[in-house]
């Protein structure tokens, strides 16, 4: 190959070309950078190195799109970030028709009036993400169960129901359901500065006979502000 043809392959390679195909090792060369528009609107950068393929996401308002694990050996925020919390309220009863708040982030006792055991101050705010209770042997599978969640405002000291959600198809002992966000009867938010109260009761005092060991979990999407 001349001067002037390395010249001109050398301009050709250089050039990043929009492309309409997704960018694999087989059709680009080696040296080759691409771009290609994603069908979820991401623009993306493809370089064919060494035989191997890299990509880069491109960002128009700052936000970076990790397409799979994010390693780092230190992570610092600077403003806000999104993460879960998971709190247990497992507790022990002879569950009956009387509303029983649950105790919040730790094995507890029940409490039929709130108590300072069965309530979280929340420090952000926080969405029900899931809401997962397991049954022990009842004694009549067929009663429904009712959750509820509240709250007490900042500055008041009057509990609101923020959500419920009534289980009403036939447990199996020992086995698991799990709420999600979008079966509670409204969006189940607690605002930061509340104090979140969780509560449960049948509909039938014949669903236990004694004091059972019931296991609850739930998992919150709470929006951190540093």
């Amino acid at each position: 190959m001349d001067r002037d043809s390395r010249f001109i392959n050398n301009r050709k390679q250089d050039k990043i070309r929009l492309v309409n195909n997704h960018p694999s090792i087989n059709n680009m060369r080696e040296g080759e950078e691409v771009l290609f528009n994603h069908k979820d609107g991401i623009l993306k950068r493809y370089r064919k190195q060494n035989g191997r393929l890299w990509s880069s996401n491109m960002s128009t308002d700052g936000n970076t799109i990790v397409d799979k694990k994010l390693i780092a050996n230190e992570l610092e925020y600077k403003q806000k970030f999104l993460d879960y919390r998971v709190f247990a309220h497992n507790f022990n009863k002879d569950l009956d028709t009387t509303e029983t708040y649950l105790p919040w982030g730790f094995n507890g006792s029940d409490k039929t009036t709130f108590g300072v055991s069965h309530g979280y101050l929340t420090p952000f705010k926080m969405i029900c993400h899931k809401f997962i209770f397991r049954p022990p042997n009842l004694t009549d599978s067929t009663d429904d169960i009712t959750f509820a969640i509240k709250k007490i405002d900042n500055g008041d000291n009057t509990e609101d129901l923020v959500c419920n959600y009534t289980y009403s198809t036939t447990f199996v002992d020992y086995t698991s359901i799990t709420i999600n966000t979008s079966d509670w009867s409204a969006n189940p938010v607690i605002e930061s500065g509340n104090i979140g109260l969780i509560t449960i009761d049948a509909s039938d005092t014949g669903i236990t006979t004694s004091g059972m060991d019931f296991f609850i979990t739930s998992v919150w999407k709470t929006f951190i502000g540093v």
